[in-house]
């Protein structure tokens, strides 16, 4: 499999709508291959493939993404660096705490071997996660309901910045799998955030189109301002 070049807002590809994959060929399945390596390598939680310059409608996901790792496609990074237009929060170590003291400082060594074993588990665990992806071709939503605030959703495709975006909190999907079946689905909270990320990449759609016009124009300014002092 091969990592692929993720295309970067102002690219006009981005822009561009995606066509329907007429037939599920060699190149196709390879492509797909090729988009979730790029995805995992990111790492994302979700890639389509206009952000890798196909014009196929096709995305990819990480089933297993849990709405803690993610900072979204698109797309949406689990550990990027991105700006945020809202208040920094206290941040979790890898093991889910605080960072801060729990008041048991000395640990005697039975316990310290359980720590290490449990954190040799969560390792393999998240391994095997990175490991599963799913494919939909030409996805589609046919019906959505509900509302939820996506926080500091992000794009592989929009660096170094991440915004708060509504979206539906559920959706219903159609599609077909790698197989060439069709496939119909209901998304809930992250995974319906997913959802609909991608496929506005599909419509060629960037988040950043789904935020207020001021934050939108910071954003575009900032990277006019940087692509000038490259």
């Amino acid at each position: 499999m091969t990592i692929l070049k993720i295309l970067e807002y102002p690219d006009p590809f981005l822009l561009l709508k995606a066509k329907p994959v007429q037939n599920i060929d060699k190149e196709t399945i390879q492509l797909i291959k090729d988009m979730a390596e790029t995805m995992f390598n990111a790492p994302g939680v979700g890639l389509a493939a206009p952000q890798v310059g196909s014009d196929k409608r096709i995305i990819v996901y990480n089933p297993n993404a849990p709405a803690a790792e993610r900072s979204s496609d698109s797309s949406i990074p689990s550990d990027s660096p991105n700006h945020s237009d809202q208040d920094d929060h206290s941040k979790l170590d890898q093991d889910g705490s605080s960072g801060k003291n729990s008041g048991n400082k000395n640990l005697d060594n039975d316990h310290v071997s359980e720590l290490k074993e449990s954190s040799s588990a969560q390792s393999t665990n998240r391994k095997n996660n990175m490991e599963e992806y799913r494919a939909i071709i030409n996805p589609e939503i046919i019906a959505a309901s509900g509302s939820l605030i996506s926080e500091n959703e992000a794009c592989l495709s929009v660096p170094d910045y991440s915004a708060d975006v509504r979206r539906f909190s559920k959706v219903t999907v159609r599609g077909l799998n790698m197989d060439g079946k069709r496939i119909q689905f209901d998304a809930e909270d992250i995974t319906a955030v997913i959802m609909q990320h991608e496929i506005d990449h599909l419509d060629g759609v960037l988040y950043i189109e789904r935020i207020s016009i001021l934050k939108r124009n910071m954003y575009k300014k900032r990277v006019k301002k940087r692509l000038k002092n490259s």
